[in-house]
C-alpha cells in the first residue's frame, strides 16, 4: 500500500505534511512577533531625560533598622510598621528614586517620598553629571515634588494625555530599580482610576494600574506610551515583600501637571473641598435609601461651617454626579472635587429620601490636615436592649462637643441584628432610618415604627468617623 494519504483529493506524504505544519507555525510566530511593539527607538529618544535622584540627611534622626534594599526607597517603609529603632548619624547619599526633566530650564518632577526630609538633593544624569537640586515645592497628598537644577539646554520628555489612556495599552517605564540606572521594563495598563487612600483616608489621585515591573528606585520615574509621551509617574507597588508582585501604580500625568504648575507658581497646592465625609453605597444601603442599584457617594457627615453645609448638603444624601460627571464609586468624588478650583461653583446631582435633586454650591479650599479626637464614654444606659438588639444611653454635652454633633445616643451593648450589622459597643447613633435620634426615648420611638424585614440605614460615629450601616429589622 502506498504511504500517501488522501486529504481533499490531494495526495500528501507524511514528510510533506510535517513541512507544511512547520511552515504554518513559523508564519504564525512571525506574524505574532510583528504585532509586539519595538521599544528601542522610544528608549533611545527619552533615556537622557530620565534622572537618578539621591538625598543626603545631615541631622540626627530615629528610624528602624533597614536592609540594603529598603534604603533604596523610603516610600515602601510606609507599608511596613517599624520593628525597632536606632539613632542614625550623618547619612551618605542614598539612591532613593527616579525623576524626569520637564523642560530645558531644569525643572524635574519626582515623588514626594523620594525627596521628603532631605537636606540635600543630588540629581545624576545619563552622562554621569551630578547636580544639586533645589526643592521648589512638594505635595504629600499626591506624593509629588518639583525640583530644579541650574543647567541649560537639558533634554526633556514630551507629555501625553492620560485621560486618553486605554486599558490594555502598552506602556514602558524607565528608572533605577535597586540603583540600576536606566533600566527599562514594559507591560500593559491593567486598570484606570484605582483608589488608594492614604493613612489619613485621603484619596485625591485616580491611579493608573499596570503590570510593568516596578521596584524600589523606580519611584518618580516616567511611564511612557508607545508614542514616546509620558502619561504617568510610577509611584507605588502592591507588595507583601517590598518587591514587584505584578501590580504597580502610576499617577496620571494630567493630575501631576496640575500639581506641578501650582508648585511652580505658589510652592503649594490648593484643592477643592466640600467638607463632607462619604462612604460606599452597598447593596443593602441602596435598598435602604430607595436606590435601584448601588452607586454614588453616601454622605455620612457634613462638617460645621463647611461649603457642603452652606450649600445645603445633608447627612444621608447620596451624591450621584459632580459637575455632570457621574459617580459610580464613592472614591471617584474626591478625585473630582480635589481638581475643582476653590471658590468655583459646582453642581451636584443628589438623591435625598428617594428623590433626585440638584444642589449648586461654591467649592471651598481643602484645609490642612487635622488630628482626630476620641470620644469619651458615660453611663446611664437603658436596662434592656431594643428589638434591634441595641442598648443605648444618653450623651452628655461634653461628648456632643467632642464629636461636633447636636444629638445622638451611645451604644452600651449590641447583640442580635445590630451586631450582625456591625454596630459596636461605644458607637454613637445619630440617625436611624434617616431620622434624627437625640435621646434613648426618641430612639425607642423610631425603632418601634420600623417595619419587620426591612433594611434600614443606621448612622453611627465610631471614634471620630461617621459611618452608615445597613441593619435588617428582625421579624
Amino acid at each position: 500500500m502506498s504511504p500517501a494519504r488522501r486529504f481533499d483529493s490531494v495526495a500528501v506524504t507524511p514528510s510533506w505534511l510535517g513541512v507544511m505544519v512547520l511552515s504554518w507555525l513559523l508564519l504564525a510566530f512571525e506574524v505574532s512577533a510583528r504585532e509586539l511593539p519595538d521599544f528601542t527607538e522610544l528608549v533611545e529618544n527619552n533615556a537622557a531625560a530620565v534622572v537618578n535622584i539621591s538625598t543626603v540627611r545631615h541631622r540626627q534622626e530615629t528610624q528602624r533598622p533597614r536592609s540594603r534594599d529598603e534604603e533604596l526607597n523610603d516610600f515602601f517603609e510606609r507599608f511596613f510598621p517599624p520593628e525597632g529603632s536606632r539613632p542614625a548619624p550623618f547619612q551618605r547619599p542614598r539612591s532613593l528614586g527616579s525623576g524626569f526633566v520637564l523642560d530645558s530650564d531644569g525643572y524635574i518632577l519626582t515623588n514626594n517620598h523620594v525627596v521628603e526630609d532631605a537636606d540635600e538633593i543630588i540629581v545624576r544624569f545619563i552622562d554621569r553629571r551630578e547636580l544639586v537640586a533645589e526643592l521648589i515645592g512638594s505635595d504629600p497628598r499626591s506624593d509629588l515634588a518639583l525640583i530644579k537644577v541650574a543647567a541649560d539646554d537639558l533634554p526633556f520628555v514630551r507629555l501625553g494625555n492620560s485621560d486618553q489612556l486605554k486599558v490594555g495599552e502598552w506602556v514602558l517605564a524607565i528608572g533605577a530599580p535597586f540603583g540600576f540606572d536606566y533600566s527599562v521594563t514594559a507591560g500593559i495598563v491593567s486598570a484606570k482610576g484605582r483608589s488608594l487612600p492614604t493613612e489619613l483616608n485621603e484619596n485625591y489621585v485616580p491611579f493608573i494600574q499596570t503590570d510593568v515591573a516596578i521596584n524600589p528606585g523606580n519611584s518618580g520615574g516616567p511611564l511612557f506610551n508607545l508614542s514616546g509621551e509620558v502619561i504617568g509617574i510610577n509611584s507605588q507597588i502592591y507588595s507583601n515583600s517590598g518587591g514587584f508582585m505584578g501590580v504597580s501604580f502610576a499617577i496620571p500625568i494630567n493630575i501631576a501637571m496640575e500639581v506641578a504648575e501650582q508648585l511652580k507658581s505658589n510652592g503649594r497646592v490648593a484643592r477643592g473641598w466640600l467638607g463632607v465625609v462619604i462612604q460606599e453605597v452597598s447593596r443593602d444601603l441602596a435598598e435602604s435609601f430607595g436606590l435601584e442599584r448601588p452607586h454614588g457617594a453616601l454622605v455620612s457627615r457634613v462638617l460645621d461651617g463647611s461649603p457642603g453645609e452652606q450649600g445645603g448638603i445633608k447627612e444621608g444624601d447620596i451624591i450621584t454626579a459632580f459637575n455632570g460627571q457621574a459617580i459610580d464609586l464613592s472614591s471617584e468624588l474626591p478625585h473630582l472635587v480635589g481638581r475643582a478650583k476653590a471658590d468655583s461653583e459646582a453642581t451636584l446631582d443628589v438623591v435625598r429620601e428617594g428623590k433626585k435633586i440638584k444642589i449648586r454650591l461654591n467649592v471651598g479650599e481643602l484645609p490642612d490636615r487635622g488630628e482626630a479626637q476620641e470620644i469619651g464614654r458615660i453611663g446611664g444606659a437603658d436596662e434592656a436592649p431594643s428589638r434591634l438588639g441595641l442598648t443605648v444611653a444618653p450623651l452628655e454635652e461634653v461628648d456632643l462637643e467632642r464629636l461636633g454633633i447636636d444629638s445622638g445616643v451611645r451604644i452600651v451593648s449590641a447583640v442580635g441584628a445590630a451586631a450582625e450589622a456591625g454596630v459596636r459597643e461605644g458607637d454613637v447613633i445619630t440617625k436611624l432610618d434617616n431620622r434624627d435620634v437625640g435621646s434613648p426615648e426618641q430612639f425607642a420611638e423610631v425603632a418601634a415604627q420600623l417595619q419587620p424585614g426591612r433594611s434600614v440605614a443606621v448612622l453611627v460615629i465610631r471614634g471620630q468617623n461617621p459611618l452608615f450601616l445597613p441593619l435588617r429589622v428582625p421579624d
